[in-house]
């Protein structure tokens, strides 16, 4: 499989927040969003055995996000590895761009779909959101009240099973944004990116 980085810090977004947590992050994406915040994870990598990944991975905390890059496009890779970190008793949490069908690694670990607002100058299949559970977990990445209104419209299109989140995009301003959640008439929640306040990785 290939692999950008394997770190460990704090879960910086979405249902768990704040805890420790050990990052697998895997190379290669198939979009190419004007706001990513890790375009090294786009292409290149290393190529890394299965074997060779679980030994990176400490026993604790018993907590694992995957992300990319999109992890989903490697996905008999990625499936070995879910097999694999269940069997030693470790949560999962797979970070999704929302362009591949996820419901084969939905036994394995919660999801994470990451909606792509417009602008991204990406789109998501929202036809994915009917499988989303109450485990699993909707991201909207917002610039503008552009952005906003994008995410009211899905909201009242989608019933979604799932904790939906509102998280801005570095360095806009939040007010408009507080604001949308404020009045939103859906169960969404603000929430910034925890690691980029308190300065971790």
């Amino acid at each position: 499989m290939k692999i950008a980085e394997i770190f460990s810090s704090l879960q910086g977004e979405g249902r768990n927040q704040g805890k420790p947590c050990h990052f697998i992050r895997f190379a290669g994406c198939n979009l190419r969003c004007r706001w990513c915040d890790t375009p090294v994870s786009q292409s290149g990598g290393r190529e890394m055995s299965l074997e060779s990944v679980l030994e990176q991975i400490p026993s604790t905390p018993p907590y694992v996000c995957i992300t990319g890059g999109e992890p989903l496009l490697q996905a008999g890779d990625l499936e070995e590895l879910l097999i694999a970190l269940r069997s030693r008793g470790i949560m999962v949490d797979i970070e999704t761009n929302g362009t591949r069908n996820f419901t084969r690694f939905q036994p394995y670990a919660s999801i994470c779909m990451d909606v792509k607002c417009p602008s991204s100058g990406e789109e998501s299949d929202l036809s994915l959101l009917e499988s989303i559970r109450p485990e699993d977990s909707v991201k909207f990445v917002v610039s503008d009240e552009a952005d906003c209104r994008y995410v009211q419209c899905v909201l009242q299109r989608h019933a979604i099973a799932g904790e939906v989140f509102i998280s801005p995009v570095s360095g806009v301003d939040f007010r408009p944004i507080t604001d949308f959640v404020r009045s939103c008439d859906q169960p969404v929640r603000f929430q910034v990116q925890l690691h980029k306040i308190i300065g971790v990785q």
